[in-house]
């Protein structure tokens, strides 16, 4: 990673944060900075990288954002402001020039803004993406399926309805509930690259690591006694624990299911990193974020397959489900279920249970074909391939319906 790479993923969204926080618009900000990347990237091989880049990239976007201001005949209206503010010019000329800490009420200041109770989830989490990881249009299209064209159009609303709203920094309930909108916002972001629902890919992992590096700029953000800060640590270690099985889920561009997976290619060291994060909340109120990141725990500390807790795991789920009565969480439960007290507990708790996609019937004809009702379970597998727009998870479904379809050898 060169020096202009490391700026654009460390430096953005702290740059950014600054010019908005100067120049309040929204638009005029990350212009002017792309602007100013661009032109390091023609200058800064040639002339050599600026002693301190962060604080050549903040100057060559101020200088863009003034230019353009001047081109739109807007200077003149905002010369008052542009000199009220010139201290806050001064302070963040002044804060480059040291470690940066002063940065960290601007660059919360935009991620909470970004978690505006204006936008969908959705826009909410493309605009934070966009603005607070500087993650390009294109890629933010690809990991929310839709079009370039349609993501910038949806950016464009979002930046527009955002345009008049308050950069301050929340506080009490409010403050609060921002925080847990940027949470579940990253673990949207980061489970539509873990899991892609259509497409190709097994899984994203450049789009997975964003979300997790979103929630680690989000938790470095925080102060010292956060009320929220138990639930993101849990949420980061959920992450990380997924996150770090990416390498053996896929083979050959082919989906490896958990009881199959090469455990020696699992990130051992974020795996560390989570249990290091959830060993101090083990005596404290369950949440739903805690409950899915110790089950996932569980399978990342068993030596193999064959020696998870699966009855540890049913608990949790069950644990879970009272919290969040929701179809997901009794399909998993079934699943853990199934594996702790055999096909036939499994199947009874999915008795009526209604869920789109293709992963209820998936589950079924596993349990089904468990059972040894091969009929059943074929018809399932029927469902389920029919249901399923991932073409990784449409073949292995279309090769376990091959294997259960076979005549048993005499």
């Amino acid at each position: 990673m060169d020096e202009l790479d490391r700026a654009w993923r460390e430096e953005w969204g702290r740059l950014l944060a600054l010019l908005v926080a100067g120049f309040r618009r929204l638009d005029l900000a990350e212009d002017g900075l792309a602007d100013a990347f661009e032109a390091a990237a023609r200058t800064w091989p040639r002339d050599g990288v600026p002693t301190n880049p962060p604080g050549w990239l903040l100057t060559a976007a101020r200088r863009r954002i003034l230019d353009r201001l001047r081109s739109e005949a807007v200077a003149v209206r905002t010369l008052p402001r542009l000199a009220v503010e010139s201290e806050l010019t001064e302070e963040a000329q002044r804060v480059m020039a040291d470690d940066g800490k002063g940065l960290v009420d601007e660059r919360l200041r935009l991620v909470l803004l970004c978690a505006h109770p204006s936008l969908s989830p959705d826009a909410a989490a493309a605009l934070t993406l966009r603005l607070v990881l500087g993650v390009s249009t294109p890629d933010i299209a690809r990991l929310f399926l839709v079009s370039t064209p349609t993501m910038a159009a949806r950016l464009t609303r979002a930046r527009k309805r955002l345009a008049s709203e308050s950069f301050a920094v929340p506080t009490g309930a409010e403050l609060v509930r921002r925080v847990a909108t940027v949470a579940d916002i990253a673990y949207l972001a980061f489970t539509a690259g873990y899991a892609p629902g259509s497409g190709p890919d097994v899984v994203r992992a450049t789009e997975a690591g964003e979300a997790i590096r979103l929630l680690r700029v989000v938790r470095g953000l925080l102060p010292r006694g956060f009320a929220g800060t138990d639930e993101i640590d849990a949420l980061l270690a959920l992450m990380l624990l997924q996150h770090a099985r990416r390498d053996a889920r896929v083979d050959d561009g082919a989906l490896v299911l958990l009881p199959d997976q090469d455990r020696t290619r699992w990130h051992t060291d974020e795996i560390g990193e989570a249990v290091a994060l959830l060993r101090p909340q083990l005596l404290r109120d369950s949440t739903p974020y805690l409950l899915q990141a110790l089950i996932a725990a569980e399978h990342a500390i068993a030596a193999s397959a064959e020696q998870t807790d699966w009855s540890r795991i049913a608990q949790w789920y069950a644990a879970l489900e009272a919290l969040v009565p929701s179809p997901v969480v009794r399909l998993n439960r079934a699943v853990a279920v199934a594996e702790a007290d055999g096909p036939f507990a499994g199947l009874r708790l999915l008795e009526g249970l209604d869920l789109p996609g293709h992963r209820l019937p998936g589950a079924r004809a596993e349990l089904l074909a468990r059972s040894g009702d091969v009929a059943a379970a074929l018809a399932s597998y029927d469902e389920a391939i029919a249901r399923c727009d991932n073409e990784a998870e449409r073949a292995h479904l279309a090769q376990r319906r091959l294997e259960e379809s076979r005549p048993l050898p005499r």
